[in-house]
């Protein structure tokens, strides 16, 4: 499994994997109905938001004590490993008040089962909880490994073309790199 570290054409940074997306697991078979429902609603979210949620919880599976993650090249080792740093301070930060929030909505989504119908509010807020906690975990366990930063000239095509704000290359430079690393939509994460 590969890891990357990539600006997307707003300038942001973006943690994926070469996974592709999986659907979130939870088994609560009493609420069957309401689980699936529920799984549909996440799985609308932006491709971007949950391929970087996975691919922090698969950090968690991750028995090497050493990641290997790809980036651009086109910063030095030692500001790349301070971005990364900074990243993942960051998304602690957001997850942990993501958290917060939703522990807060969540007696609130009980009043929604008064409602017809399964209460799908509560099925989506507990798998959007589910997910930022397994998320908050892997960036932690994240955060306790070491990185091995393998700079890639294709990516780096990628971060020349977007600080040139050369649209014209996006889809060629973004194609190539979903063939070269068998990356699935790799354009609904950096570009679309």
């Amino acid at each position: 499994m590969n890891f990357f570290f990539v600006k997307d054409y707003k300038n942001k940074y973006k943690y994926f994997s070469s996974e592709p997306l999986s659907e979130i697991k939870a088994d609560f078979t009493r609420w069957k109905e309401l689980w699936e429902l529920a799984k549909k609603k996440l799985m609308l979210l932006p491709h971007r938001i949950l391929m970087q949620e996975q691919t922090f919880e698969r950090t968690m599976k991750l028995k090497e004590k050493k990641i290997t993650i790809l980036y651009s090249g086109y910063t030095s080792d030692k500001k790349i490993r301070i971005r990364f740093f900074l990243f993942l301070q960051k998304q602690r930060t957001k997850h942990i008040l993501y958290l917060i929030g939703e522990t807060f909505l969540l007696p609130f989504s009980g009043l929604a089962a008064f409602l017809p119908g399964p209460n799908v509010f509560f099925g989506v807020l507990a798998l959007l909880m589910i997910t930022h906690w397994q998320a908050f975990r892997g960036i932690n366990r994240t955060s306790k490994k070491e990185y091995h930063f393998i700079p890639v000239s294709s990516l780096k095509d990628w971060e020349r073309a977007i600080e040139s704000k050369n649209e014209d290359k996006f889809s060629y430079i973004l194609k190539n790199l979903e063939k070269e690393y068998r990356l699935d939509n790799i354009q609904k994460i950096l570009w679309k």
